[in-house]
């Protein structure tokens, strides 16, 4: 019951947003009724910190999923345009999904627990973005004087900025994928020439997609 109660905030949250989102729309996507749900979580806040923490647990696998793909093993820029992709364009139900995020994000400077929660997601994207940068420079796919802590920093400012751009005035995510595609290539690719070195500069941000 608790896992399908959290399914059932996924949808609700897809349908109403953060701000207009009750207990009685979650209850309406199940087979439960409101009382059932209190049972469970104290209200709408305790029951958005455990979707929050099931939303976690699916990001780790979604993390993971790149560097366990057989052909992207050898290569690590493959592997992280993967992992940039699988977070900027896989989801079908993107344009609601990202909208009621942000909406809980807005609420973090205000609220520790969600800004904890929050932060994870970032903490376990940049580690990730860090571990392939790194195995890139180690095995020359990347320029040796790539910083896998300054690289992993950018992309997850990167994301968070195009994810919310998209939420906000519908920004094409593949177009963000896209830009990351050639910041790959011109910046780190150790095979193709460039004058900054690798690292986040004047050059990354104008392949960043600013218009």
């Amino acid at each position: 019951t608790p896992t399908e109660i959290l399914d059932a905030t996924h949808s609700a949250l897809c349908d109403h947003g953060y701000a207009e989102l009750t207990m009685q729309d979650i209850a309406d996507q199940t087979d439960l009724c409101k009382a059932s749900i209190h049972y469970h979580y104290d209200g709408k806040h305790d029951l958005l910190l455990a979707y929050l923490d099931h939303l976690y647990e699916q990001f780790e696998d979604r993390l993971s999923a790149p560097a366990d793909e057989g052909r992207h093993a050898d290569d690590p820029a493959a592997r992280l345009r993967s992992l940039i992709t699988s977070l900027l364009t896989e989801r079908s139900d993107a344009p609601a999904f990202q909208t009621a995020l942000l909406e809980i994000k807005a609420q973090s400077p205000y609220d520790d627990a969600f800004r904890e929660r929050l932060r994870r997601f970032d903490d376990a994207f940049a580690e990730a973005v860090r571990e392939v940068v790194a195995e890139g420079v180690a095995d020359g796919t990347f320029h040796e004087d790539v910083d896998p802590d300054a690289v992993a920093s950018f992309l997850t400012t990167y994301v968070n900025g195009a994810q919310t751009r998209h939420a906000a005035v519908g920004h094409p995510l593949d177009d963000s994928a896209a830009a990351v595609d050639a910041y790959i290539d011109r910046a780190l690719r150790a095979d193709q020439p460039t004058s900054t070195g690798g690292g986040p500069s004047s050059e990354t941000v104008d392949v960043g997609g600013t218009e």
